[in-house]
Formats: C-alpha cells, sequence, structure tokens
C-alpha cells in the first residue's frame, strides 16, 4: 500500500498517481519517502526525483522547489521540470558543449555563474536522460 505523489511546477502537472516510495533531492541531502513517514515540509534543489511504483521506476529533473509530506501523499511544487522521458538528449548536449567553450573564454563573474548554472543543468538532464534510458527495457536492453 503507496500513497499518493504529485509533481506540479508552475506550466503544468507532472505527474499525479500512487507510488510505493520517492527520493528527493532536499537541500539538506537526498529524502527518502516511504509511507506512513512522519509529515514534513522541506526546499528541493537541483536533481533527479525518483518514484517507485511496484517494479517501475518514474524519474523527473527538477530546478529547485518545495516538498511536503502529509499522511496521504506527496505534494512536489517544482520552480521547473520535466519527465525523464521528455528531456531532449540533443539539445541537453549542445547546451552543455555551448557552456563548457563559454567557460574555456573566461568570461566575466557574472556571465560565468550563468554559464555554469547551465552547465550543471545540461549535465542533469543528460546524466537523468542516461540511466532512464538504461532503466527502460528495449530490443537491445531487455
Amino acid at each position: 500500500m503507496g500513497f499518493r505523489l504529485e509533481v506540479v511546477t508552475p506550466e503544468r502537472q507532472l505527474f499525479s498517481g500512487e507510488v510505493d516510495s520517492v527520493l528527493a533531492p532536499g537541500a539538506e541531502g537526498q529524502l527518502g519517502i516511504l509511507p506512513h513517514h512522519a509529515p514534513l515540509m522541506s526546499t528541493l534543489t537541483m536533481g533527479e526525483l525518483l518514484a517507485r511504483r511496484g517494479e517501475e521506476e518514474l524519474s523527473f529533473v527538477i530546478y529547485g522547489g518545495f516538498i511536503q509530506v502529509l499522511p496521504d501523499r506527496v505534494i512536489v511544487l517544482a520552480d521547473v521540470g520535466e519527465r525523464a522521458d521528455e528531456v531532449d538528449a540533443e539539445q541537453a548536449e549542445r547546451a552543455r558543449q555551448e557552456a563548457e567553450e563559454l567557460l574555456k573564454k573566461e568570461p566575466p563573474p557574472e556571465l560565468r555563474a550563468e554559464a555554469m548554472m547551465a552547465l550543471r543543468k545540461a549535465q542533469l538532464r543528460l546524466r537523468v536522460t542516461h540511466r532512464h534510458r538504461l532503466r527502460r527495457p528495449t530490443e537491445e536492453n531487455p
């Protein structure tokens, strides 16, 4: 017996359904949530949000937000987010390359901070996409 998980961004609902567990990127470390977890509210950082439903693993890329754990459900209010299966790996790779090229040119501090954040986001998107593809059964990867 699991609990209801809702993952929403300001633009749309990414997921709503029953899950058995959640692993979230909390501001002070990973938050593991199982049924009957004590109620809590915490901030989230940029990272991968994982949910398990039986043998199925649901993966989301989130860029900060909040998580609220209630007796019967978990609500994730992500600043920005996307499902792993929606990530455009080619676009993320281009963004990674562009950020690395900009950083090689030793930009001014404000542009450097922006490029570093773009690089971190692209690397996260690529890592989650890669892990998602490895977990998902295919003809080549049963």
